[in-house]
């Protein structure tokens, strides 16, 4: 008998297909509902990696079992016959077709879900809210070393949370906008995509203890500026330079999406004037979203060096506590151990 035909008699071809619908229909969930619960990018990553080294078992298992009335056995073991591989073949097409029905109605959802917004409308989160919406896309990183983009990556997400503080602003989960980076696509598709009226972008530049920020808002109606500025400082300016920037946009978005006027927004502040001990957080947030084996004591040690310069410093506390759970949760530390290292830091911030 020849390969192919072997193979067929196995039901190896059925099973490949099976499984290929299923993976892609998982992978299709996964991506609508990650985004809910502002699952890290990794989860998504080892997901996809898991169903590929399973689709590798899934064919080998096939190959070398068969399925029969007493149970799984070696495929060598079952008599000609006694074999009932033809009636695991139609339960296998039925499996199949069913699978892809499911698949054709998540596509169908996905597909409408994100349908592009016509021309001159105005996306907006909720069709029922007036609020104004705004998605912080990581700034990318136009310095000459590479490792500079923990800087980047964690200015845009302490702007991010400046504005996310901003009474009748909804602002985008980090997750979801930093699911983006790199992306080649067009602003407006990217607002369509995450459902916004603005979005605000830009690039940072550090060359020693000097910064060059370039920030511009961007009306997802049309693809407009709203407003830009760019910021020549020391390091010793940038917490003004946040200020004035999530400021700005605030007030801008109010005055172009809402059109009101008046007073200037109030803003999250960052929660330290320490410049180094600011550096030493987004260094230790850089690796919690890496959240690795390695990454997390790192991140603990870091955090803890920023807590020790600005004992002050909440959200440096908060990001050491998220850190011991982490670890707790991916098996670095102990449940117990984390949560006794965790208690000194949370009693910290309610005194």
């Amino acid at each position: 008998m020849s390969l192919y035909a072997e193979l067929k008699r196995r039901n190896v071809f059925r099973v490949a297909l099976a499984y290929l619908v299923l993976a892609w229909l998982l992978v299709q969930v996964a991506s609508v509902l990650l985004p809910t619960f502002d699952a890290p990018a990794w989860v998504m990553r080892v997901l996809v990696l898991a169903l590929a080294a399973g689709f590798v078992v899934a064919l080998v298992f096939s190959w070398v079992y068969e399925l029969t009335p007493q149970g799984l056995k070696r495929d060598h073991e079952v008599a000609p016959d006694a074999s009932i591989a033809h009636q695991t073949a139609k339960k296998l097409d039925v499996a199949v077709i069913v699978l892809l029905v499911l698949a054709i109605g998540v596509a169908t959802y996905t597909h409408f879900r994100a349908a592009p917004v016509a021309p001159g409308t105005r996306p907006t989160a909720d069709a029922t809210d007036a609020r104004p919406s705004l998605a912080v896309l990581p700034f990318v990183n136009m310095s000459a070393v590479a490792e500079n983009e923990y800087f980047s990556d964690g200015l845009t997400e302490t702007l991010l949370n400046m504005l996310a503080k901003v009474e009748g602003l909804q602002v985008t989960a980090r997750t979801s906008a930093f699911a983006l980076q790199r992306t080649n696509k067009d602003i407006r598709e990217i607002a369509t995509t995450l459902n916004v009226n603005a979005v605000l972008e830009g690039s940072v530049q550090r060359a020693g203890q000097r910064v060059r920020i370039t920030a511009q808002l961007i009306d997802a109606r049309d693809g407009n500026h709203l407003w830009s500025q760019s910021y020549d400082r020391t390091l010793d300016d940038l917490f003004t330079i946040q200020d004035e920037i999530a400021a700005a946009v605030a007030k801008e978005l109010t005055r172009s999406l809402l059109g009101a006027g008046g007073a200037l927004p109030t803003v999250g502040e960052v929660g330290t004037h320490d410049s180094e001990a600011y550096d030493l957080y987004l260094r230790g947030m850089e690796q919690i979203n890496l959240s690795s084996y390695a990454a997390l004591p790192e991140a603990e040690r870091r955090l803890k060096q920023a807590v020790a310069r600005d004992p002050g410093f909440a959200d440096a506390r908060i990001a050491l506590r998220r850190a011991h759970l982490q670890m707790a949760n991916t098996g670095v530390r102990g449940h117990p151990e984390a949560a006794a290292r965790g208690s000194p830091i949370l009693g910290a911030l309610l005194e």
